[in-house]
C-alpha cells in the first residue's frame, strides 16, 4: 500500500471516530472505559476524561514514562487529547505537553477539551508524525499510544522523534508490533482490517530502526495485559499470536 494511501485511509478512520461518525476497533462493546482499563488506566485517570478517552490504543504510556515536573511531553497521534491531559498532570505547571495529530476533526475536539478544563500547559498541533511541527532539541520525552505502528514511513517518524528530543531525552511508547503468527504480510496492509493493527512491524526491525536513528538502550517487551486486549480486539482470521501490545523504550545519545 502506498504511503499516501494509508494516510488517507488512517485520517479517515480516526477524523470518523472524532466526528462521531465511526466505530474504533479498540472498543469494547462501544464502551471505552472499559478497553481503557484493560490497557491499564486506573479509574483515578479515567474520572471524567470522558470526553476525551475514545477507548483508542493500546496501552497506557503516561504511566510507563516516568514523568517529571517540568518536563515537556510530546504526544504523537494525540487524538482527542486523554494522554496529554494525563501527562499535563505529572509534569505540572512548570511542565508542558504538546500534542500533534494529523486529523482537523481530532485536533478540533483536543482543543475543545483542553478548552472546557482550562488547561494551560498543553497545545495541540495539526502535523504528520513523519514531519513534526516542533522545533529541534525542544522535549524532555516522546510518548504514543498505538500510532506509530499506523505510519508507512516509520524510519521518519523515529528520526523525527530523534531530532525534537533534547539528548538524553527519552521515547516511552505504547504500540501493536508483531509476533510470531504467520498471517500474510497483506493481513497488515488491508483497509478492512481492524486499522489498530494496520502497519504492524516484527520487533527485530523497529529495534533496527531505532538504532539506525541514533537511539541507545532500546527495549521492547511485551505488555501483561497484552493478551486480554488482543482477546478483546479479535477480528477475522487474525489470531492472538499474531500481534502483541508491546511498550517501547529508547534513549537519545
Amino acid at each position: 500500500m502506498k504511503a499516501d494511501i494509508q494516510r488517507k485511509l488512517v485520517r479517515e478512520r480516526y477524523g470518523g471516530i472524532a466526528a462521531g461518525a465511526g466505530d474504533g476497533c479498540c472498543s469494547d462493546d462501544g464502551k471505552a472505559s472499559g478497553i481503557a482499563k484493560t490497557m491499564g488506566y486506573g479509574d483515578d485517570e479515567l474520572k471524567g476524561a470522558e470526553e476525551a478517552n475514545l477507548g483508542l490504543g493500546c496501552g497506557n504510556p503516561t504511566a510507563i514514562a516516568g514523568l517529571q515536573e517540568g518536563e515537556t511531553v510530546l504526544d504523537l497521534g494525540s487524538g482527542a487529547g486523554f494522554d496529554a491531559f494525563l501527562a499535563r498532570k505529572k509534569v505540572g505547571e512548570s511542565g508542558a505537553v504538546i500534542g500533534v495529530d494529523m486529523t482537523h476533526e481530532m485536533i478540533e475536539k483536543s482543543r475543545h477539551n483542553a478548552c472546557k478544563q482550562g488547561y494551560g500547559n498543553v497545545a495541540f498541533r495539526l502535523g504528520e508524525i513523519e514531519n513534526l511541527p516542533v522545533a529541534d532539541a525542544t522535549i524532555d520525552v516522546v510518548i504514543s499510544n498505538c500510532v506509530i505502528n499506523l505510519s508507512p514511513e516509520k524510519e521518519r517518524v523515529f528520526k523525527e522523534v530523534y531530532r525534537v528530543l533534547k539528548p538524553g531525552g527519552r521515547i516511552n511508547i505504547s504500540d501493536i508490533v508483531r509476533g510470531s503468527g504467520q498471517a500474510p504480510e497483506s493481513a497488515y496492509k488491508d483497509p478492512q482490517v481492524c486499522n489498530c493493527i494496520i502497519g504492524a512491524e516484527r520487533m527485530d526491525k523497529i529495534e533496527l530502526m531505532l538504532k539506525d536513528a541514533g537511539f541507545s538502550a532500546v527495549q521492547i517487551t511485551k505488555t501483561t495485559s497484552s493478551d486480554d486486549l488482543l482477546e478483546a480486539w479479535k477480528e477475522g482470521d487474525l489470531q492472538m499470536e499474531d500481534v502483541v501490545s508491546a511498550t517501547i523504550h529508547a534513549v537519545k545519545r
